[in-house]
């Protein structure tokens, strides 16, 4: 048998990793059920990764590093309202189509929260400092003087509005939903940059389809429980 090299077969243990986490929470990623998922011998994670903790460091890395791939990927090089819309609509379809990098997010952050050495905080920084050089660099490109708080905002806003739906997407797993949502949040950045992007038009968005009033109740009140 080939004897893999010890890159490839850390990245496949990674990989491996996300799956576990999005199936099965951070309680369920143990180092014997992601060997399994790698089909790999435990003895080999073990060899590659010391300890569980350094695995899951590196599954963080990957994690964010494929976020940045998206983020940059979805750089259309227009001006801000155009490079932000595209940057939206790229994150969320993202989501979309990888639900276990957004399940294994969720796990991830959580987890991170509470152990030592800010990993969670650490990879919000980094994906906020991509997408905040490239809404910058759209600005500078375009000739439209914004100031840094604005920036600052918007880079919030883009963030938090893919936030928001990827935790709507992991809960009710709705395709059909969730592309009129992704038409109803673009609308919702549409509004805010036509009111704070100065003279930059902001793109209209296409009007999304009626949803029914339990729909649109569902997709409200996603995290919250009715008594």
């Amino acid at each position: 048998m080939a004897r893999i090299p010890a890159a490839e077969r850390r990245a496949e243990l990674v990989a491996a990793a996300v799956r576990v986490i999005a199936a099965d929470g951070v309680d369920g990623a143990t180092t014997r059920r992601i060997a399994q998922e790698a089909n790999a011998p435990l003895a080999t994670l073990h060899y590659c990764f010391a300890t569980k903790e350094v695995l899951f460091a590196a599954v963080f890395e990957h994690v964010a590093g494929q976020y940045r791939e998206v983020l940059t990927r979805n750089d259309v090089h227009g001006d801000v309202a155009i490079t932000a819309r595209a940057l939206l609509r790229g994150v969320m379809e993202w989501y979309l189509a990888n639900p276990d990098f957004g399940a294994a997010i969720v796990e991830l952050i959580s987890w991170g929260q509470r152990q030592e050495g800010q990993q969670a905080e650490m990879v919000y920084n980094e994906a906020s400092a991509t997408l905040r050089a490239i809404l910058e660099a759209a600005a500078t490109a375009a000739g439209q003087p914004l100031d840094p708080g604005t920036i600052d905002a918007l880079t919030y806003i883009v963030s938090t509005l893919s936030d928001g739906f990827a935790l709507n997407w992991l809960v009710f797993t709705d395709p059909t939903a969730a592309e009129r949502q992704i038409d109803l949040i673009l609308g919702v950045l549409d509004t805010w940059m036509a009111a704070h992007l100065g003279d930059a038009p902001a793109p209209a968005a296409p009007a999304p389809k009626a949803a029914s009033p339990e729909e649109a109740m569902r997709s409200l009140v996603s995290w919250v429980s009715v008594e």
